[in-house]
């Protein structure tokens, strides 16, 4: 009896680690979609000419929104991309 209680509050656990993992996972997925969007609409709209590099790439896919304009400040101001 007692070992039934242990795995059904092991479970209860597991489901509410899960979930919490799942909505943090699903505000980056979020993030990264937003960011290469960013990168790709500011690169056609004011023709700035950053390639779509592997580090480019990556950054705007691990930054998000922030990473796509720290990509986009980097490039104007001539120091990266």
């Amino acid at each position: 009896m007692a070992i039934e209680w242990i795995v059904l509050f092991l479970v209860i656990i597991a489901v509410i680690a899960a979930y919490y993992v799942l909505k943090t996972a699903s505000h980056l997925i979020v993030n990264t979609i937003l960011g290469l969007i960013l990168l790709v609409a500011s690169n056609f709209i004011f023709n700035l000419g950053i390639g779509y590099t592997v580090p480019v790439v990556l950054v705007c896919a691990l930054g998000g929104v922030p990473g796509a304009v720290l990509v986009i400040l980097l490039h104007v101001l001539g120091i990266a991309f």
